[in-house]
């Protein structure tokens, strides 16, 4: 059963391909981001991702009933500089779906009724699109023009003569180069297609414009398709050259479909969907893309993510081909955050993803554990060198001053760096540098000592001092909370009072709780009532002098109220972990958490990026959903709650059968 969804220019679709690339748009048909496209490829999967076509005009004409009182009537709209939307009497929309993919009923004034319907195929850059009339008269002529470009997906395309209008034709198939150098567009259709070389100029791009930046576009329209929808339906096949399978558009188009329904259905709940979204390819092996439209495969966020994508969901073959990827990638201890493009070298700034490493490894061999299986004994080698040497690394001292410090606790942080997952910089401007021994980074350096235990190391002497020192020194006796960083600067015996949401994973959140349990209550309490909302964790309580209310303005705003009060919904996976374990673990804990806690959060599924949960949400009510839509680890952490933190005895049985059923 399907249910009907806002349309609007605010919620967002999406459709990936399993590779990087993706279509995507808002519900109610207005391209209002520079990343909303039909056809945008990763020409280096999952990075390299080019814009082949922005989207398409498409309208009705030639109707019996349409000729009485008007010539044509569109079905979609766009938004043109200075602020026009044109046309202004567009077809209404009836109804919006998102399952089994996006698909639309628009109701033109005379009474016709015509469906849309998108999908993106898994492994392969192919977007197939269907127009079909549900009452439509006699000579109902459908017209679709497509709009082109042929840029990065990061940039904004403008009217040059370099651009190539020319067309090949062959049978159904047109296809068109837009510059040397840049993939092709091939379109395979059962309609009849012409030549009608345009420019439209001044598209505009409203969430471009809020957020700051370039806004306008030019788009390049090299002809228009037309069927007629009274004879049968309508199909457009977009894709690269070479993409698409033989056969003419119709059986392509229903072969594509009843394979694309079939894997989808195979998935799971819609949560699972989503979830799949994210697990895309690099090499040879699988990596999680952070996040759409605009991240690409993140060291910290795969390794928080994939524990609800893969391992809670039972995909252990995906979590085994990403944690093999990533184990061979160690460098003085650190593992990469980021890789900016394939070929180039990755960036090594972050103090956590080595440790959210670690605590990955340690989820996926319990979860096999679980399954009766034996872990090879090459994946045990390979995993077993890589934490030994991330913890080598970090004891030692690496980059940007971590190093294990007397009291067993990690040090870490210098100047103009940073590196927590409170990372915003603007220019040279660190928002939250958090230098010293922040709150998390202990939970997780501690986390990582007893997980290596596990591969015969002798860290004991490091961890029982780690952990004495961490209850006596975040302890904040006086506010019943953990301090946020202790020697902050590198000055001892500091401590830095904020009240944040870091100190959770002290508790919950990780496999192994580091707060001694009488302490753990008083934090839940304060947090609780000082930092949760349905949508996440806040970063900052109201009262906080630094609490930005809403993240919205250009890049300096943004950036700098991104960790400032603003709402996290991946939060929620430790807090809700903490909060059960506070209130002793049993059943009914998991069900009064799941009815506070995790049901809010699923109301956002129809919210922002239908079918996801956002990256982040505005600090006041009503949070409004706001930067990435799609994001990775808030749907991760969403799925570890719903399968495993969460999940009663005959709920995991169940998923334990589905993913056997699936041969993961």
């Amino acid at each position: 059963m399907t249910t009907p969804l806002t349309i609007d220019e605010v919620t967002e679709w999406l459709e990936p391909d399993g590779l990087g690339g993706f279509a995507s748009g808002t519900t109610g048909g207005l391209r209002t981001r520079r990343y909303h496209a039909l056809l945008l490829t990763a020409t280096t999967p999952p990075t390299g991702r080019i814009v082949l076509v922005n989207g398409l005009d498409a309208w009705v004409e030639g109707s019996e009933r349409l000729a009485v009182g008007r010539e044509r009537e569109y079905l979609s709209r766009q938004r043109y500089s200075p602020d026009v939307v044109a046309p202004a009497d567009a077809a209404s929309i009836e109804s919006f779906q998102v399952e089994p993919w996006p698909t639309w009923i628009y109701r033109l004034r005379d009474g016709t009724r015509i469906e849309q319907e998108i999908f993106v195929t898994r492994g392969s850059p192919i977007v197939a699109i269907r127009w079909r009339a549900l009452n439509a008269a006699s000579g109902t002529i459908l017209s679709v023009r497509p709009f082109l470009s042929g840029r990065d997906l990061h940039a904004l395309h403008h009217a040059n003569p370099a651009f190539r209008f020319a067309h090949a034709l062959g049978g159904e198939e047109v296809s068109w180069v837009p510059y040397p150098g840049v993939p092709g567009v091939a379109a395979l259709s059962n309609g009849a297609y012409q030549s009608q070389p345009e420019w439209y100029r001044g598209f505009l791009y409203a969430e471009e414009r809020a957020r700051g930046l370039d806004f306008e576009e030019d788009l390049a329209a090299p002809g228009v398709f037309r069927w007629d929808l009274s004879k049968g339906e309508a199909v457009l096949i977009l894709s690269v050259p070479g993409a698409l399978p033989v056969g003419s558009a119709a059986s392509t188009y229903a072969q594509l479909s009843r394979s694309e329904r079939g894997r989808r259905g195979r998935l799971g709940s819609p949560l699972q969907r989503a979830g799949d979204a994210y697990i895309v390819r690099r090499g040879s092996n699988k990596t999680v893309l952070a996040g759409y439209p605009w991240f690409t495969d993140w060291g910290r966020d795969t390794f928080i993510a994939l524990r609800g994508l893969c391992i809670a969901t039972g995909r252990l073959a995906e979590a085994r081909s990403i944690l093999l990827g990533w184990a061979g990638l160690v460098s003085e201890g650190m593992l990469p955050n980021r890789f900016v493009d394939q070929g180039d070298a990755p960036e090594f700034n972050s103090v956590d993803a080595s440790l959210w490493y670690v605590v990955a490894v340690h989820d996926y061999l319990r979860a096999l554990e679980a399954k009766g299986r034996k872990v090879p004994g090459s994946d045990r080698k390979a995993f077993a060198e890589a934490i030994a040497g991330i913890i080598a690394g970090y004891s030692r001292g690496t980059r940007y001053g971590i190093c294990l410090d007397g009291d067993g606790l990690l040090a870490a942080g210098e100047p103009g760096v940073q590196l927590t997952w409170m990372d915003a910089k603007v220019g040279d401007w660190v928002v939250t540098p958090r230098i010293g021994k922040p709150v998390e980074i202990q939970a997780l350096w501690l986390n990582a000592l007893r997980i290596a235990e596990e591969f015969a190391a002798n860290h004991r002497d490091t961890l029982r001092r780690g952990l004495e020192s961490f209850n006596r020194r975040f302890w904040n006796p006086s506010a019943g909370y953990l301090y946020d960083v202790v020697d902050v600067d590198h000055v001892p015996g500091t401590a830095d009072a904020s009240l944040r949401p870091n100190q959770l994973l002290a508790i919950g959140g990780l496999p192994y709780a580091v707060l001694d349990s009488e302490l753990s209550r008083s934090v839940m309490d304060v947090v609780e009532a000082r930092l949760w909302t349905p949508l996440g964790l806040r970063t900052l309580p109201r009262d906080d002098q630094r609490y930005v209310r809403r993240y919205e303005g250009g890049v300096l705003s943004r950036d700098g109220s991104y960790h400032q009060g603003t709402v996290w919904p991946w939060l929620l996976g430790p807090f809700v972990e903490a909060w059960v374990r506070v209130h002793g673990g049993g059943a009914d804990a998991r069900h009064e958490a799941r009815r506070r806690f995790f049901d809010p959060l699923v109301e956002h599924l129809s919210r922002g990026g239908v079918g996801h949960i956002s990256e982040i949400a505005d600090a006041d009510p009503p949070h409004t959903p706001r930067g990435c839509p799609f994001q990775a680890w808030s749907v991760g952490e969403a799925l570890r709650l719903d399968l495993s933190v969460l999940a009663t005895p005959v709920a995991v049985e169940r998923q334990r059968r589905h993913a056997n059923a699936g041969g993961r």
